[in-house]
């Protein structure tokens, strides 16, 4: 065991305690005003209106079409009515849906 303690000490600095005396060990009371900062902190977030924007605008004119569309694909393959091996592709919708919260949510960024 001394043979590779000394191969690791040659490589990595050892450390030593000039006292004897155990580290202060920093009281309880002090670190309870962090945790109820961080508690505040956490409150303040603001909410994320991400998902609401995205929701209106996939309920919207422009989308809706494309929403429905996907939703009646679903629920045909979902009920095995679908052809073989046959997905529905919710990315029209997708790009329909970003292209209209992209603006609404970079003006509330503001």
């Amino acid at each position: 065991m001394n043979n590779i303690t000394s191969f690791f000490s040659s490589f990595i600095p050892t450390a030593h305690c000039d006292s004897e005396d155990k580290p202060e060990e920093t009281p309880v009371e002090e670190a309870q005003p962090q945790e109820e900062e961080e508690e505040e902190e956490e409150e303040e977030e603001p909410e994320d209106i991400h998902p609401i924007i995205r929701e209106e605008c996939k309920e919207s004119s422009k989308c809706s079409a494309l929403a429905k569309h996907f939703e009646h694909c679903q629920e045909k393959v979902s009920k095995g009515e679908g052809s073989k091996g046959e997905e529905c592709v919710e990315e029209l919708m997708m790009h329909c849906v970003d292209e209209c919260a992209a603006p609404k949510l970079f003006a509330k960024l503001r």
